[in-house]
């Protein structure tokens, strides 16, 4: 870099620091998730607390003001620039809110997730309010702090830690939208499917095979094990910093198809992540654009590719190898299984026609909960209702696998949710314009190859990461920018065509 930049080199040199405390976090976090014994949890949230509080003392040093202004004069090329736009960005953010709050969050964040591995398992939607009454509390509060210093509504602004720009008011249209034709698309698809013939796997799965085979599906989707690995937790996710990726899952004797494809999902996230631009790291610019984008690649692994015929012909013998022949794992009965579409309580297990309304259902609750129009104690029934609107389930008294199962709450992830369905669209936007590159691309995937694939990726979306903003990116991979209707054509193409 020029030595012509003092201000800017020092911002660097903060933001390089940043990110090794951060890669520590981030693995005292997966191994909080995945190894901890369970006296270790208040030790443990007590040590991720001062962490949280040291790195947003570093974010908020008095010293940053005078150096983005003075930065702003420097002669700085169009990379450059890009980056001190997301360092101001994360600035502003982390300058709203006080240091005793973080410090707080962590501490409450910590200690309600681990309750809720015991609560949940046990239906314990009581013991489970106890704790999130602390976690709902100061989430508003910072909902409240970012509203007033941006200007956005309350949940707006805590959808904007995840998705930037995005609005309540785009996410009415476009779910809004889905909420129209989704519920005749599931009954139409269940109608097809219900005149196909399907072979259910005969199990049990002893887990050490299943983790072998996902361990191989993961080397078959390019993940590198020099930089990463596969571990178990709770609830499945992805972590760690571009160098040290941690990916875990979950096994069920009775299914492997659940840990399969979640890994598949994850195998996703970590690709991403691997293969951010590696000159710039440590650097905002070259971090993940955004929730939504960052599900887009997981979503792309998952629904896109591992829902493909061409892809589960590749999958077929490698489950044939792990569990033993057997007539279920002819590719095309895998392919039945994998596609198959069938109203559940579960979101990280729902099939990709249902999903949307998973998402639907958590946006239209948390988003009057941080906004201070319901309550806790008004979940339950507002699930019951919205979970039989949307999929015809009565949900009614199961906790566990109704506004329990998910750790996102837990973890005060509000306005994470729709990220997921938004990534959803925009993976259908990213193969919509693949397939218009490489007219041949389907036949490459049937064939075993992969690689236009993760080309297409790695150049549109991975090694851009955050030098454009989410709807520059869109419109450099793809010529527009979020455009739902390559989500709805996808679906109708796969599951009605």
């Amino acid at each position: 870099m020029s030595t012509a930049t003092p201000a800017y080199e020092a911002l660097t040199s903060t933001w390089n620091r940043l990110h090794h405390l951060q890669h520590l976090q981030a693995l005292a976090g997966w191994d909080h998730a995945a190894n901890m014994p369970p006296k270790g949890n208040e030790a443990r949230g007590a040590a991720l607390a001062e962490m949280a509080a040291l790195l947003h003392r570093m974010r908020t040093d008095t010293t940053l003001p005078g150096q983005l202004q003075r930065a702003e004069q420097e002669t700085l090329d169009d990379l450059q620039r890009a980056n001190l736009r997301e360092m101001q960005r994360q600035w502003r953010l982390s300058n709203v809110l006080p240091e005793s709050l973080v410090q707080r969050q962590q501490l409450a964040r910590s200690r309600c997730e681990h309750a809720w591995r015991r609560q949940r398992p046990a239906n314990d939607w009581a013991g489970y309010v106890a704790n999130q009454q602390e976690v709902l509390a100061l989430a508003r509060e910072e909902a409240a702090l970012l509203s007033a210093q941006t200007g956005l509504r309350k949940y707006d602004a805590m959808m904007d830690r995840f998705e930037p720009g995005m609005t309540c008011a785009q996410l009415d249209r476009v779910f809004g939208d889905v909420r129209q034709w989704l519920p005749g698309l599931i009954r139409q698809v269940m109608d097809k499917q219900s005149r196909e013939t399907m072979i259910a796997p005969v199990g049990p799965f002893p887990q050490e095979r299943q983790r072998a085979l996902c361990e191989q599906v993961m080397a078959l989707l390019g993940f590198d094990f020099q930089a990463g690995r596969l571990d178990v937790s709770t609830h499945p996710f992805c972590g760690g910093v571009p160098e040290d990726v941690r990916i875990t899952t979950r096994f069920r004797d009775d299914d492997f198809l659940t840990s399969l494809m979640g890994t598949v999902h994850e195998t996703g996230h970590g690709r991403y992540e691997q293969n951010l631009p590696r000159d710039l790291l440590g650097q905002p610019v070259a971090e993940a654009r955004s929730m939504a984008v960052h599900e887009s690649q997981s979503l792309s692994f998952e629904m896109q590719l591992g829902g493909h015929p061409g892809f589960v012909a590749q999958l077929a013998p490698l489950v044939a190898r792990a569990f033993g022949e057997q007539p279920a794992f002819s590719a095309e009965n895998l392919h039945r299984l994998i596609t198959r579409v069938k109203p559940g309580c579960i979101r990280v297990d729902a099939d990709e026609v249902t999903y949307p309304a998973h998402v639907i259902l958590r946006y239209e609750i948390e988003r009057p909960l941080i906004e201070g129009e319901i309550e806790l104690e008004d979940v339950p029934a507002l699930w019951d209702a919205k979970m039989m609107e949307l999929l015809g389930i009565d949900s009614r008294g199961n906790y566990k696998d109704g506004p329990m199962q998910d750790v996102h709450w837990s973890a005060a992830l509000f306005g994470y949710f729709p990220c997921y369905s938004l990534g959803a669209m925009y993976a259908a936007q990213w193969f919509a314009s693949m397939r218009r590159a490489l007219p041949d691309l389907d036949t490459r995937i049937a064939a075993g190859d992969l690689a236009p694939v993760f080309g297409w990726l790695r150049e549109n979306v991975w090694q851009a990461a955050s030098r454009w903003p989410t709807d520059e990116l869109a419109r450099r991979a793809s010529g527009e920018p979020l455009n739902p209707a390559h989500f709805k054509a996808h679906l109708e193409a796969r599951y009605l065509g």
